[in-house]
C-alpha cells in the first residue's frame, strides 16, 4: 500500500497481517479524497476501526491538521504507530488501543470535535446505529462521516444522520452524512 497523495504521495506503508484487516484499496482512496478535497486542510479526524490507518494517514498528507486513529487490535495499532512515525507525522496524531465505545467515551470526555470521521468496520457489523449515536457529540458544526461498507448492503445508521451522498466501487460502498440538524 502507498499514500495516493500530500506531502507523503508514493511513500509505502504497512498494513496489518491476516485477515482481521481490510485496508481500503488505493483506487478507492483516491476516489474519496478527491470527493474530499476541500474539506481535509486543517481539518481534525477521527479514524475509528482504522486498521492500518491509511484513510488517516492519507488525510494528514493531504494537510489535515490531527488525526486520531483507534484500533482495538494490537498489531493494528502497532502498525499505525510504525506508519506514522515511518511518515513522520507522529507528533501530529493520536493512536488508541482500545475498543470503539472507550475511544468515543475518552474524546467526549476531553471535549475533543472532529471535522471527518471515518468509520470502516468489519462488512459483517451491519449495525452501525450504536456507533453512529455514539460519534455525534464528536462532531464539529459542519461535520462529515465517512462510511465504508460491503457495497451492495447497506447498514443501519442513527436517525439523527443523513445520507449526503453514496458511491460504489466494486464490493465497496461509500455513504457520506452530516447531522441532520447541519445538513448542507
Amino acid at each position: 500500500m502507498r499514500v495516493i497523495g500530500g506531502t507523503a504521495r508514493s511513500r509505502l506503508i504497512e498494513a496489518p497481517k491476516g485477515r482481521d484487516t481490510r485496508p481500503t484499496l488505493d483506487r478507492v482512496r483516491e476516489n474519496l479524497f478527491n470527493i474530499l478535497a476541500p474539506r481535509v486542510p486543517d481539518s481534525r479526524v477521527l479514524d475509528l476501526f482504522a486498521g492500518s490507518g491509511s484513510l488517516s494517514l492519507e488525510a494528514l498528507s493531504r494537510g489535515a491538521s490531527f488525526a486520531v486513529l483507534c484500533d482495538h487490535d494490537r498489531a493494528a495499532a502497532a502498525v499505525e504507530k510504525k506508519n506514522l512515525d515511518t511518515l513522520g507525522m507522529t507528533g501530529r496524531a493520536r493512536v488508541m488501543h482500545m475498543s470503539w465505545q472507550q475511544t468515543v467515551s475518552i474524546l467526549a470526555s476531553e471535549e475533543q470535535h472532529f471535522d471527518l470521521i471515518f468509520l470502516d468496520p468489519p462488512y459483517a457489523m451491519r449495525d452501525l446505529t450504536q456507533v453512529t449515536e455514539q460519534i455525534l457529540p464528536l462532531m464539529s458544526e459542519d461535520a462529515l462521516v465517512i462510511l465504508e461498507h460491503q457495497g451492495n448492503l447497506l447498514p443501519l445508521v442513527s436517525a439523527e444522520l443523513v445520507r449526503t451522498d453514496q458511491r460504489r466501487y466494486g464490493y465497496c460502498g461509500l455513504l457520506f452524512f452530516q447531522h441532520l440538524s447541519r445538513e448542507v
